[in-house]
């Protein structure tokens, strides 16, 4: 009963906050780190990123088909968007490749995770204003600001950063629209989330995980159907009520564990 329930909330956690500027993975360290849960081991891992990965390749359906069109012959012509989200991934893929060991042990410290979850808190928050004060570009994002977007991308690999937060950052510092933003950054999650997946396939030995298809297959529904109303809350909302709130909560986090580690 236990194990059912610590699948059941980490589903929730991963398809609720993939998405939103505040970080999926450090919310999934915290329980674990807090009431001590065993790892789930990675079966759980693909499960839940394989839900999200889904949510958001339903959500933006209709752009993913013209995208993959445009490599066919006699498809769209226009690649743009396609050149940039390639241009957008290269750096956190190297990153990822270089600096595995330390982002596997080292960067998912509880304190780690407090700093991260402050600074890039404060950053959104300066970005966010500054957004308020024009409309700012719609799209489509330039090479040029892709590859600042994937560089911005690579802090992602650091618990509490949050890869949709760190990235939507960066386009808002570049100008562009809180809406816009938020769209190229989920674009982006695809090739991000889908290597992460094949990447965790290739590595997991048979037996490994104890796991139960039963458990995996409600872990991958949950994070599925959560990550997709997230997703669409998100993209409405983004452009009414700006990113402030996911600020606020990044800070009141970050103080809580701040405050929690002072006091061991």
């Amino acid at each position: 009963m236990t194990e059912w329930f610590q699948i059941v909330v980490l589903a929730l956690i991963q398809g609720i906050t993939e998405f939103l500027p505040v970080s999926s993975s450090a919310h999934l360290i915290l329980p674990a780190q807090i009431w001590g849960w065993v790892d789930q081991g990675l079966l759980f891992d693909v499960a839940v990123h394989a839900g999200t990965l889904c949510a958001v390749l339903w959500y933006f359906r209709d752009t993913v088909i013209t995208l993959a069109k445009s490599i066919l012959p006699g498809g769209p012509s226009d690649q743009s968007e396609l050149r940039a989200l390639v241009v957008a991934t290269v750096p956190v893929v190297l990153a990822g490749l270089l600096f595995k060991d330390v982002i596997a042990t080292d960067a998912r410290a509880v304190n780690v995770i407090v700093v991260t979850t402050l600074l890039f808190g404060v950053l959104l928050g300066i970005a966010d204003r500054l957004s308020r004060r024009g409309a700012g570009h719609t799209g489509p994002v330039s090479l040029r600001d892709a590859l600042l977007i994937g560089l911005a991308q690579m802090f992602a690999l650091i618990p509490g950063t949050s890869r949709s937060g760190v990235t939507i950052t960066a386009a808002l510092f570049l100008g562009y629209h809180p809406a816009a933003a938020a769209r190229f950054s989920f674009l982006l999650s695809v090739p991000v989330i889908g290597g992460a997946v094949v990447l965790m396939l290739a590595t997991m030995e048979s037996g490994e995980s104890s796991l139960s298809g039963g458990a995996a297959l409600t872990a991958f529904g949950l994070s599925a159907m959560f990550a997709y109303v997230t997703i669409k809350a998100f993209m409405y909302w983004v452009g009414r009520i700006g990113l402030m709130p996911f600020v606020l909560y990044r800070l009141a986090l970050g103080l809580v564990l701040w405050v929690w580690i002072i006091q061991g």
